[in-house]
């Protein structure tokens, strides 16, 4: 996820095998409930970490989307029909190139009164692209015109295609037709921030203090560092009519037992995915009793390979890896979500044909193959002789399991040593930033609904959210050309060419398509989750 690197990632998540929407139980899907008038609207979920950045440019997590997606409004939101709507833009024009779009910007306000403008968009994804503050996501711009030149340091600045016509109009050109650029500008990279304070507080992002202004449904009171996120209605939003909750209290509690206690004794109102994690050993009771609520969605659970460090930088090995998990077993033994094994990174809500994937699973006997291959190719006689490899993980019960379960796997299989490194989620965020690390565990949500998302960050090698060291030229000519392809069975299969490439050489190997497992109060009513797997309380309310 990093993607969106999630730290929904960073827990338990569970898995089913196509894309849905869930209201968490509720069949209104117009989100029409007033709530109970005698009846507390206190929300409460744990978040299960403290978000590593609250500053739109700087956020590259689902930890801290999760609290930037319900305090903070784009141009456009994600609403219950899994569709961007109208938010801060009131209206749009796209033009018949279809690669200039317009929006009108709607009379609403930053939760200190200022007015929400133009020019608060167009600083704020200037400011992600400025290649001095290392936006990780600053890639997700690029469908602008001058954006990757400008970030890559081989253009101007003033030749980004956002500009502010004036307070209440902001022009928009794209390099190429984008036909997901309304789900694009619902994501966090694309939020404004009030360019007023930011211009004269670079550090506005770091506190509940004054200078942190928001415009979305929610305004946020207190952020406890590594404890606790007090969100409060906000009395600015332009939509706080729709807003029926009075307060959340988002609290970190990284256990997943504890997590699931506190739901039982009523000190929170919803346990697991996607803020939090539920206890593997509790998923089947869970079941039984008919609790538990699951929803597929579209993200892949992967371990990442450094491919700049031998034997990582082997082909074959990376193969051998990859083809020496038993992912069926990993699946009803560890995560007992109903998981699809993945044997290729793409969702099969996208591609279908990942259903069955690239490659047998657990297929011993051509992972020894590629081992024998590998071990040539380094001049090694024997899997013996190949120093340990570091597996690592951020801290979770369930990626710890998983961990050890594919030590196990790569011992018993291939005779190679495994050694397990575990460390939380920020420092981990920064191992992997930085390349210390061997093999590495990281999900991926979707931040949009097409295949690319799932592709495009692997195209440079010191891309944000890379983090393996690899490129293909071919790969990256396909992805060029699929940008440009306006027939979209054309377009579909450059992207399945793109992806048929990263997996023959296996820079990552994945291990499941993801699914949110939870529980929650009976009363919470109209919590949105979206087949991204992203969550939305601007329509929550208990009854």
């Amino acid at each position: 996820m990093k993607k969106r690197l999630s730290i929904f990632f960073s827990m338990l998540l569970v898995v089913s095998m196509f894309l849905a929407a869930c209201g968490g139980g509720d069949d209104n899907a117009d989100g029409g409930g007033d709530g109970g008038k005698d009846v507390p609207q206190e929300l409460k979920v744990n978040i299960n970490t403290e978000p590593p950045s609250l500053n739109p440019g700087l956020a590259q997590d689902s930890t801290s989307g999760t609290v930037l997606r319900n305090i903070m409004e784009g141009l456009t939101r994600i609403g219950q029909k899994d569709e961007p709507e109208a938010a801060m833009a009131e209206s749009w024009e796209i033009s018949d190139d279809l690669k200039t779009y317009t929006f009108k910007i709607r009379d609403a306000q930053w939760s200190n009164g200022d007015p929400v403008t133009a020019q608060d968009f167009e600083y704020a994804w200037k400011w992600a692209l400025d290649p001095n503050n290392q936006s990780t996501y600053s890639y997700q711009l690029y469908y602008i015109e001058g954006a990757e030149a400008a970030n890559t340091g081989k253009g101007s600045m003033d030749d980004v295609g956002v500009k502010a016509i004036d307070d209440k109009t902001l022009e928009v050109k794209l390099v190429n037709p984008t036909p997901y650029f309304l789900e694009l500008t619902a994501f966090y990279t694309y939020l404004p921030v009030n360019s007023k304070i930011a211009q004269e507080n670079k550090d506005w992002a770091t506190d509940a203090g004054d200078d942190y202004t928001t415009n979305g449904p929610f305004h946020m009171t207190e952020w406890s560092h590594s404890d606790k996120i007090i969100l409060e209605k906000s009395d600015t939003y332009w939509d706080k009519d729709t807003v029926k909750l009075d307060s959340i209290e988002m609290v970190m509690i990284n256990d997943p037992n504890t997590e699931l206690s506190m739901f039982d004794n009523g000190e929170l109102d919803w346990a697991g995915a996607p803020t939090g994690a539920l206890p593997t050993d509790a998923m089947q009771a869970l079941k039984d009793n008919g609790t538990l609520v699951t929803q597929a969605i579209a993200g892949v659970y992967n371990y990442k390979f450094n491919t700049t460090v031998e034997p990582l930088n082997n082909e074959n090995i990376r193969k051998a890896l990859s083809h020496a998990l038993n992912r069926e077993e990993l699946i009803a033994n560890i995560t007992q979500g109903e998981q699809l094994p993945a044997m290729g990174i793409v969702p099969p809500t996208m591609f279908p044909e990942n259903e069955k994937g690239h490659f047998p699973d657990n297929d011993v006997e051509a992972a020894k193959e590629f081992l024998e291959k590998g071990l040539e190719e380094l001049g090694y006689e024997d899997a013996s002789e190949l120093p340990a490899i570091a597996l690592s993980y951020n801290t979770s019960e369930a990626h710890q399991k998983i961990a050890q379960a594919v030590q196990d796997m790569w011992s018993q299989n291939l005779g190679i040593e495994v050694t397990l490194d575990n460390a939380e989620w920020n420092v981990y965020l920064d191992k992997l930033d930085n390349m210390d690390f061997q093999v590495a565990r990281l999900g991926w949500l979707g931040d949009f609904n097409d295949a690319m998302n799932f592709l495009e960050m692997y195209k440079d090698a010191d891309g944000g959210n890379n983090q393996t060291g690899w490129e293909d030229p071919e790969f990256q000519k396909l992805l060029e050309q699929s940008q440009t392809e306006t027939d979209p069975d054309a377009r579909l299969q450059l992207l399945k060419d793109a992806e048929a490439i990263f997996m023959d050489a296996m820079p990552v190997a994945p291990i499941y398509f993801y699914t949110n497992n939870w529980v929650q109060d009976e009363s919470l009513k109209e919590v949105f989750v979206s087949g991204l797997g992203d969550v939305q309380y601007k329509w929550a309310y208990f009854e």
